[in-house]
């Protein structure tokens, strides 16, 4: 194992995972992934009440107060490691069970949580992003909208896309030939000095970000802002393309096919406000 990465099994240290265990054999989880500031995890609220409701849809034990006493531990063991900035994943499986799809009557989750240093300053906004269009089809299936599960295989054959093409992100469509998302984010898009959004109703994650950009953001500079079907013939003709993650905030967008971009006014002065929101986040 990295040395850089420090690993939780249910609140104890560790570094395996008892087998079997029904996230690995079917995916039969969740997670969250939470940027830490010097040990102080931003917007936890949020992830937490996605984390509940996810638990919800799966039909899982509600273990997110648990979770949340093992984040407070090792939130207080980073701050002795002098990480300025970390990424912390929260994972929850089904725990172990008998052979075969259907969840056992007894369900024990195990709560596994791990933590690496970032090496930016995610205080500065990240350079703009080049990206390239995935060639799967991102699958719809609206019980499963806005739940951050383990399956996410679509993600990584996207990413490992983006990689080989030597790009930041792959861009992610339905089959209608509909814009999505990125691999690791939503996208907004600036259209005639309007924000638009995709919709979430049947494949997306809810992305916290995307909620502050939505609910708290955008208003606050008087932008107006709506969820919409977004075709490529609209990206490519947009004002201004960015994309929302946990760990970036707001990444610009530079490029995708013969599509550029060079300047970034809503999205920089977004990314201000952000930076004032994580100023005065208490969770």
């Amino acid at each position: 194992m990295a040395s850089n990465i420090a690993v939780w099994l249910d609140g104890v240290p560790g570094s395996s995972l008892p087998l079997p265990d029904r996230g690995l054999d079917f995916g039969d989880g969740l997670f969250e992934t939470l940027l830490l500031e010097n040990g102080r995890a931003l917007f936890r609220q949020a992830h937490l009440e996605r984390l509940r409701l996810g638990l919800g849809a799966l039909a899982l034990p509600d273990c997110s107060s648990i979770a949340e006493q093992y984040l407070d531990l090792v939130c207080a063991d980073i701050v002795s490691r002098g990480w300025p900035w970390a990424a912390l994943r929260i994972t929850v499986t089904r725990g172990a069970g008998e052979r075969g799809y259907a969840a056992p009557a007894q369900v024990t989750p195990r709560i596994i949580i791990t933590v690496s240093p970032l090496q930016h300053d995610c205080r500065q906004m990240p350079q703009p992003a080049a990206l390239v269009l995935a060639d799967l089809r991102l699958s719809s299936e609206p019980f499963l909208a806005g739940v951050k599960h383990l399956n996410r295989l679509e993600q990584v054959i996207a990413a490992t896309q983006a990689r080989q093409a030597q790009a930041d992100e792959s861009v992610l469509l339905d089959h209608s030939g509909q814009v999505v998302s990125v691999a690791a984010g939503n996208l907004f898009l600036v259209v005639g000095g309007e924000l638009l959004t995709p919709p979430l109703a049947v494949c997306p994650i809810h992305g916290t970000r995307r909620r502050l950009v939505i609910e708290q953001l955008a208003p606050a500079l008087g932008l107006d802002i709506r969820e919409a079907r977004v075709d490529l013939e609209v990206f490519f003709s947009c004002d201004e393309v960015f994309f929302t993650n946990s760990l970036q905030g707001l990444r610009p967008v530079k490029a995708l096919g013969s599509a550029s971009w060079e300047t970034y006014p809503v999205c920089q002065a977004l990314f201000e406000e952000y930076i004032r929101e994580i100023n005065s986040c208490a969770g």
